[in-house]
C-alpha cells in the first residue's frame, strides 16, 4: 500500500518526498554543507519542510527551523549563531530575511502553496518565487538523488529561548543505528504512532514535538496531512474526511475546540481516533476532563523538553484517577526531585525536577557549553520545573522555577522582552511575566517603571517592541508603575506583580 504526505489539494507519495530529500541533499553538499554542518530553514508546514529534514539526516547534518513567527532580528541571530551555509525559505517570509542574510550564505525559495495562502489570507503576489531568486523545486531537480549510505544522523537543531539572553540550539550528538533504534522505540512507544496510522500535523514542525512526531510518521510510512493552520472546525472536519487517527496538540487548541458549538461538533464522526497526544503547556482540568468526556479515553498527555525529550506519559486512566499527573516516568527514565541545597527530596515533597536522558543522545547547547553545565546535576538534567513525585510514582507540576510564561503551548522568556525594554527611551525599569488568559494559559503582561518626569503610554512601549520582538511575544497588558516593588537585594519582586492577577482568576501560580 502507498502512503502519502497530504498538503491540502496535493498529494506526494513518500517515496517522492524521499526522493526530493536526497536531490536536495546532493544540492545541499555541493554548497559545501557536510557532516556536522547546518543549514536553516524558515518555512511553515509544507512538504517541503518534510524534504529539507530529509536532506539533514542523509547528509548526517543540522537542520535548523526557524521559527517563522520571529522578527527578523530574531531569525538572523539563529542563522548566523548556528552557522548556517544555506536557508531555505517560503516566498512569504522572504521580507523577514531582508538585508539580514550574513555574507556567503545561499538563500533557496519555495513558492508559498495554495492552501497556505488561502489560510492566512496572502496575496498571490506575495506567495510566488521573485524573479531572480533561487527556486527551490528547480533547483533540488536539478541533482541526482544522494545514494550513499547516510553518515549517523544528527536530526534538527531546534532552538529554545533561556531565562537570560538569546536563544539556544540544542545540539545532538550524532546516533548510532542501535541508537536510533532505541530512540525510534522509545519515540513510539511515547508517541503511539503504529505503521497503519493516519497522522495529522497540527502544529508548526519549528516546534520540536511536532518535528519529531512528523519524522517517525514518515518513517513509519503513515500517510500525513499537513494542516497549514490550527482552526477549530477544519480540524474536525478533517479528523471526518480523512479518518485520522493520531496527532499531536497542544491544550489552546483543546479550550477553543470546546468553544464550539454544539451543534457544530455533533456533525463530524471523530470515531477514527485512536491516540491523540498533548504537552508543551499545562492542561486545565476542566478542558482535559471534557475532551475525554467528548473523544474518548484517547486523549495522552506527556511532561518533557527539546533537551530531555518525553519523560512522562499519562493516558486518560491515568488522569481520572490522578487529576493534575502528567504521568509516569518511561522505562528507563529517572526522575528526581532536589531541593536548593541538591538534597533528593522524598516522596510527596516538591522541589527541583531533573530526570535523565534515557536513550536520547546527549546534547549541549550550540556555542554555549557553559549553559549546558548549568542544567545538570548528577548526570541529570533539569527544565526548572517544580514538583514532586506522589507514592506511585506519578510526577505532578505545580511551579516553575524560571521566569518562563507558556502562552499556547509556546514558550516565551521575559528576559528577552525585558532587554528589548531596558533600551527603550525613557523606560528606566521593568519587569515582564505571565497573567491568566483564557485562550493560551497565560498572556504577557510587561510593568514598566519610567524615568523621573517622562511619561510613557501602552501604545508607545507596543510600537517599541513591535520593532524588535516576535508579536506571540507581545504583551497583552502594559501597566506603569512609579516604583516597582524590590526584594531587599533590590531585585525586583515579580511575585508581588503577578499575584493579584492570579488569585483574581482563581488560579494558582
Amino acid at each position: 500500500m502507498t502512503h502519502f504526505v497530504y498538503g491540502g489539494e496535493r498529494k506526494v507519495p513518500l517515496q517522492g518526498v524521499a526522493l526530493n530529500g536526497a536531490k536536495a541533499a546532493t544540492g545541499l553538499m555541493e554548497l559545501g554543507i557536510g557532516e556536522a554542518d547546518s543549514f536553516a530553514t524558515l518555512l511553515r508546514n509544507d512538504i517541503c519542510m518534510l524534504e529539507t529534514m530529509i536532506a539533514g539526516n542523509q547528509m548526517g547534518a543540522y537542520a535548523v527551523p526557524v521559527n517563522w513567527h520571529a522578527s527578523g532580528e530574531e531569525a538572523a541571530y539563529v542563522i548566523a549563531d548556528s552557522g548556517a551555509k544555506a536557508v531555505v525559505v517560503h516566498a512569504d517570509l522572504l521580507p523577514v530575511l531582508e538585508g539580514r542574510v550574513p555574507d556567503g550564505v545561499t538563500v533557496i525559495v519555495a513558492a508559498t502553496p495554495p492552501e497556505i495562502a488561502a489560510a492566512y489570507g496572502l496575496p498571490p503576489e506575495v506567495c510566488a518565487v521573485p524573479a531572480g531568486a533561487v527556486e527551490w523545486e528547480a533547483w533540488r531537480d536539478g541533482f541526482a538523488p544522494r545514494t550513499e549510505e547516510p553518515p549517523l544522523q544528527r536530526g534538527s537543531m531546534i532552538y529554545t529561548s533561556g531565562t537570560t539572553g538569546h536563544p539556544k540550539g540544542v545540539r545532538r550528538d550524532p546516533a548510532s543505528p542501535e541508537r536510533q533504534a532505541r530512540i525510534a522505540e522509545l519515540a513510539l512507544r511515547s508517541f503511539g504512532i503504529r505503521p497503519d496510522a493516519c497522522c495529522a500535523m497540527t502544529g508548526p514542525m519549528y516546534h520540536s514535538a511536532p518535528n519529531a512526531y512528523a519524522r517517525i510518521a514518515m518513517t513509519l510510512g503513515c500517510d500525513l496531512h499537513l494542516l497549514p493552520r490550527f482552526d477549530p472546525e477544519e480540524l474536525l472536519r478533517a479528523i471526518d474526511t480523512h479518518k485520522l487517527s493520531h496527532m499531536h496538540m497542544v491544550p489552546t487548541m483543546f479550550t477553543r475546540l470546546l468553544r464550539l458549538p454544539d451543534a457544530v461538533r455533533e456533525k463530524y464522526d471523530l470515531s477514527s481516533l485512536v491516540h491523540v497526544i498533548h504537552g508543551a503547556a499545562p492542561c486545565p482540568p476542566d478542558a482535559k476532563r471534557a475532551m475525554i468526556e467528548w473523544w474518548g479515553p484517547v486523549i495522552f498527555e506527556y511532561y518533557g523538553s527539546t533537551e530531555a525529550g518525553i519523560v512522562t506519559i499519562a493516558n486518560s486512566e491515568d488522569w481520572l484517577g490522578k487529576p493534575g499527573t502528567v504521568g509516569r516516568p518511561q522505562p528507563g527514565t529517572e526522575v528526581r526531585i532536589y531541593d536548593d541545597d541538591g538534597n533528593v527530596l522524598p516522596i510527596g515533597e516538591s522541589g527541583e525536577i531533573y530526570m535523565n536522558l534515557n536513550d536520547l543522545s546527549d546534547f549541549t547547547y550550540h556555542n554555549k557549553d557553559d549553559k549546558r553545565a548549568e542544567i545538570e546535576r548528577d548526570g541529570m538534567v533539569t527544565n526548572g520545573d517544580v514538583g514532586y513525585l506522589d507514592a506511585d510514582g506519578f510526577v505532578y507540576l505545580n511551579d516553575r522555577k524560571r521566569d518562563m510564561v507558556i502562552s499556547g503551548g509556546v514558550n516565551i522568556y521575559p528576559a528577552e522582552i525585558e532587554a528589548v525594554l531596558h533600551g527603550m527611551p525613557g523606560v528606566h525599569d521593568c519587569a515582564v511575566f505571565g497573567i491568566p488568559d483564557d485562550d493560551f494559559g497565560e498572556a504577557v503582561a510587561a510593568a514598566v517603571e519610567p524615568q523621573p518626569g517622562v511619561e510613557l503610554d501602552d501604545r508607545a512601549v507596543i510600537a517599541y517592541l513591535r520593532d524588535h520582538i516576535a508579536g506571540y511575544k507581545m504583551p497583552r497588558l502594559v501597566t506603569f508603575h512609579d516604583a516597582l516593588p524590590r526584594e531587599d537585594t533590590g531585585k525586583i519582586f515579580k511575585r508581588k506583580l503577578r499575584e493579584p492577577y492570579w488569585e483574581k482568576a482563581g488560579r494558582r501560580i
